[in-house]
């Protein structure tokens, strides 16, 4: 790369030519996330499928400055089995409590999704006991949807619970995040989505998610929503996801990171948002599949104000939950208001 370039990284595709004629896109992966942040500068970010419950506080720091201002959990498997209803009942307290707590303590809206995973559909008798606490939370404020469910081993236990949970959805009027299985992907995609419709939901209210190249189209013909997991190694890279933007547009597509207890970034959606700038996809493009599209879909259960993360935040690490802050020890707060009164 010539010392401009080294100096001066653009985005715009065409700032990568010079005497050799156009740098190969190889060249970009030499490029550092601190060399390209500045690009994205100012947009905003949300992140509809992360699993903080699994990040650190450091996570919530860098996704604040790289631009995220809202986020969606949704309750997931988190990595053991569960042993008991108490554990789902503490576990999605967490997703409705402290967890939004600690997020906003960063300058980012919390939502969540509340569900039966798919791999502990399988436990039939816990199953049927968390089914019975579900609507206690499908109501509560904060949750966006019934999620994330569907297929894991595409097991008849999960179909069960996956049926059941989708009427729950209509009858709390919610959208559906639908988790589509590692393993044959395009069989579990095609059922998930076949189910849906013989339920009577409307596509437009059910986001596919841990789409790929081979379950894409399929699912926005027949009026789902595609979402897309930039995740290493798995499921899509965002490279990928930028070949797939400048194919299908932005339509119905929106990206997200998962980022859980796996091997993740919780920065997925602002660096893809990166590469798709440097690749030369126009800003508004870019915003729909990373902020807005995902408003629009988990807005459809009248929980989103986008009023409570388009301005500056009020940041005041001092605020407690129950007695608990996010300081220890001698920690200095980050207090940021926007008042012009001091008390």
């Amino acid at each position: 790369m010539c010392r401009s370039c080294q100096q001066n990284p653009q985005l715009n595709p065409s700032h990568f030519e010079h005497e050799g004629g156009q740098i190969s896109q190889a060249t970009h992966k030499d490029l550092k996330w601190t060399d390209i942040q500045e690009a994205i500068a100012g947009m905003k970010f949300f992140d509809p499928h992360i699993h903080m419950v699994s990040r650190t506080t450091d996570d919530y720091q860098a996704m604040y400055d790289a631009g995220v201002v809202a986020i969606i959990e949704p309750s997931f498997w988190v990595g053991q089995p569960r042993t008991g209803l108490s554990t789902f009942k503490d576990y999605y307290n967490s997703l409705i409590g402290w967890e939004r707590f600690r997020s906003s303590q960063f300058g980012i809206k919390h939502y969540c999704t509340i569900g039966l995973n798919s791999r502990e559909a399988n436990n039939e008798a816990l199953a049927e006991q968390v089914m019975e606490i579900l609507p206690l939370y499908a109501y509560k404020e904060g949750v966006v949807g019934i999620g994330e469910i569907g297929f894991d081993d595409q097991t008849e236990l999960e179909e069960k619970y996956y049926r059941l949970q989708l009427e729950l959805a209509k009858s709390a009027r919610l959208p559906v995040q639908v988790h589509t299985p590692h393993r044959d992907k395009k069989k579990g995609t095609e059922r998930s989505m076949a189910i849906a419709l013989e339920h009577g939901l409307d596509p437009g209210w059910v986001i596919i998610d841990h789409n790929n190249e081979e379950t894409v189209q399929r699912v926005l013909e027949q009026g789902f929503w595609a979402a897309f997991t930039i995740y290493p190694f798995t499921k899509m890279g965002n490279e990928r996801m930028v070949k797939i933007v400048e194919k299908y547009g932005s339509e119905r597509i929106m990206v997200n990171s998962a980022a859980d207890w796996g091997i993740s970034d919780p920065l997925a959606v602002p660096k893809t948002a990166a590469l798709m700038k440097m690749r030369g996809i126009d800003e508004e493009t870019i915003r729909k599949v990373t902020y807005q599209n995902a408003i629009d879909a988990f807005g459809l259960s009248g929980q989103i104000d986008v009023t409570d993360f388009e301005g500056t935040p009020d940041i005041d690490q001092n605020q407690k939950f129950f007695g608990n802050t996010i300081l220890r020890g001698g920690q200095q707060p980050r207090v940021e208001k926007n008042s012009i009164f001091i008390s």
